[in-house]
């Protein structure tokens, strides 16, 4: 499966688009919808290749993600949802979370929880909730049960 258009607006829309490179709380050189490969101080990236790159690099690595280690049946707006969960919290994340271990025995009902467990981040060595993380998991479970998320 391939990621659509509406999967990709909400990938846009949580990971919001910087034009100049930057420096990120790692100290890693990012620029566009969160790249990282090869940016360097200076760099300067037109929207479009924002936008060009960000489906690059989901056809080219996050979207092989989800159709490797995803072995039970999944639409469109599942697809979509696990992709953006998987673009912001990696690869290693899934491999062991509960939420792969629920959607491959098919308990869909429970993956939407799981998705939304995920909404927290270390701030100054200590574990806590971000609004910003708690909105995007609260579109993603939305997406992955076909209903509107465009509102969150």
């Amino acid at each position: 499966m391939h990621t659509s258009d509406e999967g990709f607006e909400l990938i846009k829309k949580f990971e919001g688009c910087e034009l100049e490179a930057y420096q990120c709380a790692a100290g890693v050189w990012t620029i566009g919808y969160g790249y990282t490969k090869d940016v360097k101080e200076g760099d300067v990236w037109s929207e479009e290749k924002a936008d060009f790159m960000l489906w690059r690099e989901l056809d080219d690595e996050y979207e092989h993600y989800i159709n490797s280690l995803v072995t039970a049946p999944i639409n469109q707006c599942q697809f979509d949802a696990l992709v953006s969960w998987v673009y912001n919290l990696g690869p290693a994340n899934l491999k062991v979370s509960t939420l792969l271990k629920k959607l491959n025995a098919g308990e869909y009902n429970e993956v939407p929880a799981q998705i939304k467990r995920w909404n927290k981040a270390t701030v100054n060595g200590e574990r806590k909730v971000l609004p910003g993380l708690t909105r995007r998991r609260e579109a993603e479970a939305l997406m992955f049960e076909g209903k509107d998320w465009q509102h969150i």
